[in-house]
């Protein structure tokens, strides 16, 4: 059974458009700082809500060129929030975990047909 260079085109941009729109999703919990702090004030406490969505962002880097070790890291990140949050970060660990398969199934599908 062929899967169709279409297919393979949505299976290889997938996982990378997701993720983009996950961090842009993670990203907007940081905007709770700006009812709290004005002026300078917000920088500090801005950087902070915002170092999950940098480290996201590296994720997708690293993702972006090696799929399965992306997907690997993606895949234990959302493991490990599950976990560590006793079940109850669902709507944060879930994407990740599938964007962790999506990149492993992407990874899979070049390597199946060599590119």
């Amino acid at each position: 059974m062929s899967i169709s260079v279409n297919k393979r085109k949505i299976i290889y941009w997938l996982p990378r458009i997701l993720g983009i729109g996950f961090i842009l999703f993670i990203s907007l919990f940081a905007l709770d700082i700006f009812s709290e702090y004005s002026g300078w004030d917000v920088v500090l406490p801005l950087f902070m809500h915002l170092l999950p969505s940098f480290v996201l962002f590296g994720v997708i880097i690293v993702a972006w060129k090696h799929e399965r070790l992306g997907g690997f890291i993606f895949l234990t990140i959302g493991f490990f929030m599950l976990i560590l949050s006793r079940f109850e970060s669902v709507i944060i660990s879930i994407p990740a975990i599938i964007l962790g398969t999506l990149f492993l199934i992407s990874w899979f599908q070049n390597k199946k047909f060599g590119e």
